[in-house]
């Protein structure tokens, strides 16, 4: 179960046309991650093979600059923080992982794999603080941590956190960002619809069109019409 390991076992996998994908999904800008030119499901496949690995050979993992690795070693981190056979102390150095290592968890979809289980599950019966300083951050990929992982609390209808750092957020200049925010708040409304449109009554003016445009998704044809207009008032 080391990281050597790992990447041997990925290094079997790789598949030339895989390594023009990058660009596609790699949203990052710090001009060192690489193609390794594997899968997303062998990615995922090989990291559910090492659900054991220990937390010193994730680390590792962590540090290669190519994104697959990294995205095993999240995924290798969310097979373990949602098994129930895992202990809290394991889920709670896993959460500090996480939260340590953010600089290589620099990615949406790195974000979106690991946030929910890592983060939102672990702070289900703790304080939530840590999610709006990271609301707060500079970097796009700590704020986007902080509105997806209240998707494990929209999970069991705690819908305050979601629609509180979807305020702090709400207008946010980076669009993966207010993608995010339109996402979870559409989430949230699956569970209150009327909380959601309160909050849009005050919000949709002012708010990016990307993110009224996922907050509204599930709503029904007139009430998108309704917002849709209100919008452009």
């Amino acid at each position: 179960m080391t990281a050597q390991h790992y990447i041997a076992k990925l290094k079997a996998l790789r598949e030339e046309k895989e390594l023009s994908k990058l660009e596609k999904f790699f949203k990052g800008e710090d001009g060192q991650t690489k193609a390794f030119g594997v899968r997303f499901g062998n990615v995922f496949k090989t990291a559910k093979e090492f659900t054991q690995m220990p937390l010193e050979e994730i680390n590792k993992l962590l540090d290669s600059d190519y994104y697959e690795i990294r995205m095993g070693a999240v995924s290798i981190m969310d097979y373990q923080a949602k098994n129930k056979k895992t202990s809290p102390e394991r889920k709670k150095e896993l959460f500090e992982l996480y939260l340590n290592r953010h600089d290589r968890l620099n990615n949406w979809d790195f974000v979106d794999r690991g946030a929910y289980n890592i983060i939102g599950e672990y702070l289900m019966d703790k304080p939530r603080d840590i999610l709006y300083q990271l609301a707060k951050s500079k970097t796009i990929w700590e704020r986007r941590t902080a509105i997806v992982a209240t998707y494990a609390f929209i999970k069991k209808g705690q819908l305050e956190d979601t629609f509180q750092i979807a305020e702090i957020l709400i207008k946010d200049k980076e669009e993966l960002i207010n993608k995010a925010v339109g996402s979870w708040l559409r989430e949230a409304g699956k569970k209150d619809k009327s909380r959601l449109k309160a909050f849009l009554d005050i919000h949709t003016s002012t708010m990016p069109r990307g993110t009224l445009r996922n907050a509204i998704e599930k709503l029904d044809k007139e009430e998108k019409t309704y917002y849709k207009n209100l919008k452009h008032q």
